[in-house]
């Protein structure tokens, strides 16, 4: 099938875009949010189409990820999702605002499918009359590369001083106590600015370098580091499951995680340590950083527990189902021929490759 979508979630696609499918993103001369097709990303089953080009293709289905691109779609195909082109909402957070009564954008249609990424995703939006479905997140495996050789925990997230609360760098302080912190992602270069802030003015007290920010890195790479850390520690309040923390699990880490969202489906027992009482994850990262064999015997089964749930074949094979489904429910007229896949482009630096 044509699917077109936007390169919204840079884990999530890439792990979507390895289907059978033809897989159509938009680009813009500006480029930016809506118009930036692959950004950097090499992905061979992906065709970038100019956006004016689009109400000539024919589209078997579209994959919308945010409210804005409802109308955007129908602008560019001039069909409407849903009644004119089947189209299916992937919804990838949790919801914001106020929690349960949060209402999601689609809720008022029953002709656009609400695919949620985990069932606490699906359990916490009102997602009133749309039809629900959840497909869980699938992960390229990157193969088992720990070994821990660092004696030091890892920490993947985007931003992490916007975000702040929601993401849990506030706690980053305290798991620090345990051992040194490398934190990698989008922004994470404003991270000891910031805690350097607090330290002078508020109860933090000094750090000492124990919290060091990496950076961005590309996948491949950020596999590598994270690998050689000793342990994966997953701080996050309130966000949908982190993509990081599966990569983590894939890669054979110890993790220790809060117990919040789907985290508590994610990492079965004995395939990690879970908790709200931040006070005992501490301890387990300090048990952890100076018992490598245990770290390791951890890590074995949390990768096991990974390729269980979250394996790449069972994603693809689910979206296939409702790609399917989807595309049989709306008579569409024929468009043009279909657009010939062209060689990837070189890939630069990814726009979300490393984050939570």
């Amino acid at each position: 099938m044509r699917v077109l979508l936007w390169h919204v979630h840079g884990s999530w696609t890439d792990a979507f875009v390895r289907g059978r499918h033809e897989y159509l993103m938009p680009v813009l001369p500006e480029g930016g949010p809506w118009g930036g097709g692959r950004a950097g990303w090499d992905w061979p089953g992906v065709v970038e189409v100019p956006a004016d080009e689009l109400a000539d293709l024919d589209v078997d289905v579209v994959v919308l990820q945010r409210p804005d691109e409802l109308a955007l779609a129908e602008r560019w195909l001039r069909r409407r999702p849903g009644l004119d082109v089947p189209a299916v909402y992937v919804e990838h957070n949790t919801p914001k605002g106020g929690v349960p009564d949060t209402r999601h954008p689609v809720a008022d249609r029953d002709d656009i499918c609400l695919v949620h990424v985990t069932h606490f995703n699906e359990l916490m939006w009102d997602s009133g009359r749309a039809p629900t479905v959840v497909v869980e997140h699938g992960v390229a495996d990157p193969g088992e590369r720990y070994t821990g050789e660092l004696e030091r925990a890892a920490v993947v997230i985007n931003e992490p001083v916007r975000r702040w609360r929601v993401t849990g760098t506030d706690l980053l302080p305290r798991f620090a106590a345990a051992g040194p912190v490398d934190v990698f992602g989008i922004g994470a270069e404003k991270l000891p600015g910031r805690l350097a802030e607090l330290g002078a003015v508020g109860p933090l007290g000094a750090l000492d370098g124990q919290v060091r920010a990496v950076g961005n890195l590309r996948p491949r790479e950020l596999h590598d580091q994270l690998a050689r850390r000793r342990v994966y520690v997953h701080p996050v309040r309130w966000t949908s499951l982190g993509l990081s923390l599966i990569e983590a699990m894939h890669l054979g880490m110890p993790v220790v995680a809060l117990a919040t969202t789907e985290v508590v489906e994610a990492v079965p027992p004995g395939a990690g340590v879970i908790s709200t009482r931040v006070d005992g994850l501490v301890d387990a990262v300090r048990d952890l950083l100076a018992d490598p064999a245990a770290a390791a015997a951890l890590g074995h089964a949390a990768r096991r527990a990974a390729l269980d749930r979250y394996g790449l074949a069972p994603f693809l094979a689910d979206w296939d189902r409702l790609l399917t489904i989807t595309a049989a429910q709306t008579a569409r007229p024929a468009r043009s021929a279909p657009v010939p896949v062209p060689a990837p482009a070189p890939a630069s630096v990814p726009t979300g490759g490393s984050g939570s």
